[in-house]
């Protein structure tokens, strides 16, 4: 009897000893892929304004706080290439302090997050608010629409014959950038804007959008 008790227990202790690697591969597998998972999450969220979804992956005291020392900078750099040595660049400066505080309310939102997601970053434009929801966007063209009069409807392929083309998604990178820091970049081709939104680790598995850089 004691010898089947000490058989079972050789048997048993392999078989604890394989378990317990299986689940430590499983959890570092699950955490080296939890910002990506979070980005897939967050952007299905935001581009179906989820708000309570968003608000999970999306820490924004440190994203205002981010917006707007990045807006400012945008400002900064373009003040200091449109007006150097101008006097006005002074008044122009104080329009685009004016300009921040509404900007970055305006992106610290499940729309302005959507925005960042898709490749829509802030451009420091005065009056420059994220593009409402795809379903509002069609409101909006349905109720502008002229009605009982088809044939000043736009035939398909009518903006390549203007010359304008619809705008192209971004090129998308994403990786780990140190252990606790994820970074997701954007750019519209070659030599295109580039910015980047970033995510930071709250705890093993947990990830939040956290900050933008808007200098890619």
């Amino acid at each position: 009897m004691a010898g089947l008790d000490r058989m079972k227990g050789g048997v048993a202790r392999p078989l604890l000893i394989a378990l317990v690697a299986i689940i430590v591969v499983a959890a570092l597998g699950y955490a080296y892929a939890s910002p990506y998972l979070a980005l897939d999450r967050l952007k299905r969220a935001a581009d179906s304004r989820d708000v309570e979804t968003v608000n999970e992956y999306v820490d924004y005291p440190a994203l205002r706080e981010s917006l707007k020392l990045q807006v400012t900078g945008l400002l900064t750099r373009r003040l200091d290439v449109q007006h150097n040595g101008n006097p006005l660049a002074a008044i122009g400066a104080m329009i685009g302090v004016a300009l921040i505080g509404p900007l970055v309310d305006a992106y610290a939102t499940p729309d302005g997050v959507a925005a960042l997601l898709n490749g829509m970053p802030p451009r420091g434009e005065p009056g420059e608010r994220p593009p409402p929801p795809p379903d509002a966007q069609a409101g909006n063209a349905t109720g502008s629409k002229p009605a009982g009069n088809s044939s000043q409807t736009p035939a398909a392929g009518s903006g390549e014959a203007n010359g304008k083309t619809p705008p192209q998604p971004p090129q998308t990178t994403a990786g780990y950038r140190g252990i606790n820091e994820f970074v997701v970049s954007y750019q519209h081709g070659v030599g295109g804007t580039r910015y980047s939104a970033i995510f930071r680790r709250q705890n093993l598995f947990t990830w939040k959008l956290s900050a933008v850089d808007l200098n890619g």
